[in-house]
């Protein structure tokens, strides 16, 4: 997802993307531990993804007061 993307989502409709990145994100970890994934540079990814959308949150949050 592209940060033109994350922009064009609604508060709420990112706060519920941002949710199930984190859970992905968090599996990922996991998965990876037990038995090494095919690419993990998948997990690197998920993570900037989680961190642009909580920049994103914040931005918005700032903006609004």
């Amino acid at each position: 997802m592209k940060i033109a993307e994350i922009k064009d989502l609604t508060t709420p409709e990112l706060k519920e993307r941002l949710e199930v990145e984190v859970k992905t994100y968090e599996q990922k970890k996991i998965n990876h531990s037990i038995s090494p994934l095919d690419n993990p540079a998948s997990i690197t990814r998920a993570r900037k993804q989680i961190a642009r959308m909580k920049t994103e949150l914040r931005w918005r949050e700032i903006k609004n007061k």
